[in-house]
C-alpha cells in the first residue's frame, strides 16, 4: 500500500503516527544511528486506519506485536524535508507490548526502517522519562511535556521549525 506522502514541486504533505512505549519510568525512542530521537512510528498508509499503522510499524521496525491503549496527543508540525517545507498531521498513541519478552526491556538495541526505499539503521534506547526531564531533545520537541504530564486528556501542539 501507498504512504500517505504527497509531494510537489513546492512543498511535502504526510500523515504519520508515533506510539509511546513505556516500562516502568523508561519510554522507548528510536534514533537513526546519525540523528535525533524520536518516537517509534511512521507514515499512515491509504486505507489503513492510524491504529493499523502504528501495529504494523512496530511489528515491522522491532518485530514486536503491540495493543492500543489510547490516543493521547495530535501534533501539526512544519519541518524541511529534503529541502523543501512539509506539513505533517501526527497521531500519538500509548501503546503497550503483547509479550513483555518481544524486545529487550532495557538498554539499547538496533534494528533499521525502510524509508523511500532506502535503509535507515537505527537505535532503540529505553530512556529514563527523567532525562527528558532534564532536557533531553526528542522530536519534535513539543511533543514531551505531553509525554511527561499525568492527566489522560488529549494533547495538541504545533511545532514549526521552518
Amino acid at each position: 500500500m501507498r504512504d500517505i506522502i504527497f509531494k510537489t514541486d513546492e512543498f511535502v504533505f504526510g500523515f504519520r503516527v508515533g506510539g509511546i512505549l513505556r516500562h516502568g519510568d523508561k519510554i522507548l525512542l528510536q534514533r537513526p544511528l546519525t540523528g535525533e530521537y524520536s518516537t517509534i512510528g511512521g507514515h499512515v498508509c491509504v486505507l489503513e486506519t492510524a491504529e493499523e499503522t502504528i501495529k504494523r510499524e512496530f511489528m515491522e521496525e522491532l518485530h514486536a506485536e503491540i495493543e492500543v491503549d489510547n490516543l493521547f496527543c495530535v501534533g501539526e508540525n512544519f519541518l524541511p524535508v529534503n529541502g523543501k517545507p512539509c506539513r505533517q498531521i501526527c497521531f500519538f498513541y500509548n501503546v503497550h507490548l503483547v509479550d513483555d519478552r518481544s524486545i529487550p526491556l532495557e538498554g539499547t538495541f538496533h534494528g533499521y526502517d525502510d524509508f523511500e526505499n532506502e535503509r535507515m539503521d537505527l537505535a532503540f534506547c529505553w530512556v529514563p522519562l527523567q532525562e527528558l526531564e532534564n532536557g533531553l531533545k526528542v522530536y519534535p520537541l513539543e511533543i514531551i511535556p505531553h509525554i511527561l504530564r499525568k492527566d489522560s486528556s488529549i494533547g495538541y501542539f504545533l511545532s514549526k521549525r521552518i
